[in-house]
């Protein structure tokens, strides 16, 4: 993991990723809107759950055989030993079984996990201070992460750990780090749709007859009001309210979900949608790689945006060398692997690759002139969709 791996990764997403220790507010902005979705913790499935994963390590996913032996197994990793209290932002029914797989690793070692939605376990350290038991603190969005770094509320991770990713996945100051990413998505019907036909620009839509009465979107989700919020910064706030109007006109179908939107796809209920790329893999998962739901991204703009979901080692940890190694078994080719197989999000660590019908992150092209941290104007956002009518 030397610095080359940087020097070769595109610039496109740096000052995207980079901003989001900034950005904090957004989580907690958004937990407390009228409206929004309250705890995006990624178990929004509408049909009572998720699939039981594999074993962890098996080198195997529903795509074929996976050869982790570019990456860091946890065998060569730190032994973990003592007690750390973890704060996980991130569901249980998501990540409790690598959680627990890393705990039985190591006969000394016990997590103490406590779940909850990542804006609401920042406002509980916040309250708890120095007393909070918490040693790491996991969430689902980087916006949380930097939340917590703003507090002064964190401690630099070792530059070991920092280097498993690429720099633009980790806060400048090594004050957390991404541990798996994703990003916004067009999934479409194979059947109904080509992928020339979904336009690469996300301010194309209202205007592409394809889509009349055939789209859907979700937004309660607090993603998807962070893309729209995006766009406000992009495009202007008179461009944003002539495009939510417009895809009114075009007919657009709200779902609760953004899952709901990608199987009604597949169902060919509706032609296409705009979704986190994870719910696209799910349903393929699930319905086998015959389904006729393919994956398109938007380029350079608020319908491209790439965030990730990390972790922090905080200012309370009792052992701060255990909080690190922890981490860093986060970083491992086992828990990378676990991540692209169970939750569909993008590995970061570069040695392990994304699993199903995607490009790699390289390939992707997120908005470079946008500061997270202007995404706090979450109120405007939700003001502007109740305005047009949206919610």
């Amino acid at each position: 993991m030397d610095g080359s791996n940087d020097a070769a990764r595109s610039g496109t997403r740096r000052r995207f990723l980079r901003a989001a220790a900034a950005a904090g507010v957004v989580g907690i902005a958004g937990c407390n809107t009228p409206g929004s979705e309250t705890t995006e913790t990624e178990t929004e499935s509408g049909d009572g759950g998720e699939e039981t994963p594999e074993q962890i390590g098996s080198g195997r996913s529903p795509f074929g055989d996976r050869d982790l032996s570019a990456g860091v197994s946890m065998a060569e990793m730190p032994d973990l030993e003592g007690e750390l209290t973890l704060y996980s932002g991130r569901g249980e029914a998501l990540v409790g079984e690598l959680i627990s797989f890393i705990e039985d690793q190591y006969p000394d070692f016990t997590v103490r996990p406590l779940y909850n939605s990542a804006a609401e376990l920042v406002n509980q350290i916040a309250t708890e201070g120095q007393n909070s038991p918490a040693d790491v603190f996991y969430s689902v969005n980087a916006g949380a992460l930097g939340a917590l770094a703003d507090r002064d509320r964190t401690q630099a991770l070792p530059q070991e750990v920092l280097e498993f990713v690429p720099s633009s996945f980790h806060d400048p100051d090594g004050s957390w780090i991404g541990t798996s990413g994703r990003a916004r998505s067009v999934p479409y019907n194979t059947n109904t749709l080509s992928a020339s036909d979904v336009p690469t620009s996300i301010m194309a839509f209202p205007e592409t007859s394809a889509f009349q009465d055939q789209l859907g979107w979700a937004p309660t989700y607090s993603s998807f009001q962070a893309f729209v919020t995006a766009m406000r910064i992009l495009e202007g706030e008179e461009a944003t309210r002539e495009w939510l109007t417009g895809m009114q006109e075009l007919g657009v179908s709200q779902y609760a979900d953004e899952f709901q939107i990608a199987r009604a796809v597949a169902d060919g209920e509706i032609a296409a949608g705009l979704t986190n790329h994870y719910y696209i893999q799910r349903v393929i998962a699930r319905r086998g790689t015959g389904t006729p739901l393919g994956t398109a991204f938007t380029q350079n703009d608020a319908g491209a945006v790439f965030n990730v979901a990390g972790a922090a080692v905080l200012d309370t940890a009792e052992d701060a060398t255990l909080a690190s190694n922890f981490v860093r078994h986060l970083l491992s080719a086992e828990a990378q692997d676990y991540f692209a197989r169970t939750t569909f999000e993008y590995p970061l660590v570069p040695e392990i690759e994304p699993i199903g019908r995607l490009p790699s992150i390289d390939e992707l092209n997120p908005p470079e002139d946008i500061d997270l941290s202007q995404l706090s104007d979450l109120e405007g956002t939700i003001d502007l969709l109740r305005d047009t009518g949206v919610l």
